[in-house]
């Protein structure tokens, strides 16, 4: 585990890993890493507002519950993103079939989960108030 942390951070040990591919596809590999980041931050930028700018909720530290998860989702996120993009690369690199990855559908669940939830206690937050 540690040694492919520490290999996300060296991209001599990549480079000499299989031979260089068509730049078309190492290019391709960053523009999706580059985007998983813009949904991490996103996701960030929404946890912060979220503690900064939700008003008191009818349950009790709700407003925190949602900028917690919303901020540890946005790391997890660019966690995984780094992940992806260097065994991606490592694959394209060896000629490998492209490492599969159920992450995009959990994170399509907890967001469209994460909005019902939002919708239940605005709707309770209307009717209480």
């Amino acid at each position: 585990m540690w040694q492919g942390i520490k290999n996300w951070f060296d991209p001599e040990e990549l480079r000499s890993v299989g031979t260089t591919p068509d730049y078309r596809f190492s290019l391709a590999n960053e523009r999706t890493f580059l985007a998983w980041l813009r949904t991490g931050l996103a996701l960030v930028a929404g946890g912060l507002a979220a503690a900064q700018f939700l008003p008191k909720l009818p349950m009790v530290h709700l407003r925190e519950a949602i900028a917690v998860s919303l901020l540890l989702l946005g790391g997890t996120v660019a966690i995984r993103a780094v992940d992806h993009w260097a065994r991606t690369e490592r694959a394209i690199r060896l000629g490998r079939e492209l490492p599969a990855s159920r992450f995009p559908a959990v994170l399509a669940l907890v967001v469209g989960l994460g909005a019902l939830l939002l919708v239940v206690a605005v709707l309770a937050g209307a009717i209480n108030g």
